[in-house]
Parts: structure tokens; sequence; C-alpha cells
């Protein structure tokens, strides 16, 4: 089966969420092979997927190759599919499965260690420095500002913390699924997720003390 043409800036989210009715005509669709309803797909859905690849995979091409990789699976699969959940929900399910392959097939690297990345305490067991002051932002540049803050020091993380604070955190999967996702046990990831937040704070809080000075 051909791969389905993806292009990330012809791929805007939809404008509202599709009716019931709507979501039984396109799996109809779908499930005839219905090239047209293939398109819409990718059109309609394909921003949100690449989206979650990038957080992720990170790399770009990465995340374009397991979006194709979800895409390819959804089209050869789609006659298993029930239609218990939104078809936005299965693919999104696909796509987070996709970029775990990926990882996984990968060649390990040196993951790097997240101590460097944990606050500081003194021997009086305090922070070594005062946590940041955050205020929430006011304009959408700030906002804009403080999204690209959070995702650039998201990206910082080692992998095996960044994607359990991407799957909890972002993704909004509970801990159980993400523990099968991962392959490991629910304790390991609330342990990781705890270490992920205290890192991702402590990083934030330096960008925007650095802001400051």
């Amino acid at each position: 089966m051909t791969r389905a043409p993806f292009n990330p800036a012809s791929a805007p989210l939809p404008h509202a969420a599709p009716t019931a009715a709507d979501e039984s005509e396109l799996l109809a669709r779908l499930k005839a092979g219905d090239g047209g309803a293939y398109e819409q797909v990718v059109r309609e859905m394909g921003g949100r997927m690449l989206a979650v690849a990038r957080r992720i995979l990170v790399d770009e091409n990465e995340s374009q190759d397991a979006v194709q990789d979800a895409f390819i699976s959804a089209f050869r699969n789609i006659d298993k599919f029930e239609g218990n959940s939104q078809i936005a929900t299965w693919l999104h399910r696909i796509t987070v499965n996709a970029c775990l392959m990926r990882l996984r097939k990968k060649r390990r690297k040196d993951e790097v260690s997240l101590e460097g990345l944990l606050p500081a305490f003194g021997a009086d067991g305090n922070p070594a420095h005062q946590a940041g002051t955050w205020r929430r932002a006011a304009t959408g540049d700030e906002q804009a500002e403080t999204r690209e803050s959070i995702r650039v020091a998201i990206a910082k993380l080692p992998e095996h913390y960044r994607i359990v604070l991407v799957l909890r955190d972002i993704e909004g999967l509970d801990t159980a699924q993400t523990a099968e996702l991962l392959e490991t046990t629910e304790a390991a990831v609330k342990i990781r997720l705890h270490r992920a937040r205290q890192a991702l704070r402590e990083l934030l809080d330096n960008t925007f003390r650095d802001g400051l000075n």
C-alpha cells in the first residue's frame, strides 16, 4: 500500500468536533476504500498527529516518518476499527505507538543523566536558590513565548523522562496506560514523572531567571 501523502502545511486542525453522524459516515467511506475520505483524514487530522509525534520524538524527520507509519497502520487496519471511539482518538493512540516503536528501534545511545537538571539543595536541606516567580502571560506574544520556553525545556529532558512527562501530562494518558505502552511498572512511571516534573520546573526557573538578569 502506498503511503498517504502528508504535508504538514496543509493539515490544519478541524474547526469543530465532528458529530456522531459525521464520524459514522466518514468511517463507512474509509472502510469502502473512498480515496476522498482518506485525503480528508490526512488533511484534518494530520496536523494534530504531527504535533503529538514532535513532542515525543523531537526530531522533525522522525516525527513526520512516524505520522506516515501511523497512517499506513491505520488505513491497513481500518476494517478492525469498530468505531468505539472517535477516529481522531484512535489515530492518536496509533501515533503514540508509532513513535514509541521508532524509539525502540533506534540504536540505544548513552542516556543523559537527569541529575544535573534537578534542583540543588544546600546543607540545611533548603533549595540552593529561590524558585522563580511565575506570572500568567498577559499578551498573545507572552503566551507564545511561554509555550516555546516549555517546549524547549521538555526537549532537553532525557528521553526516558521526557516520554513519561509527555504521555502523562500532555497526552493525558493515565499511569496504567503509560506503563503498558512503555513496558514498565506503574511505580517506575510515577518515579520518572515526579523527577521529570522537578527537572522541568528547574529548567523553566533557570530560563525565566536568566531572562530577568
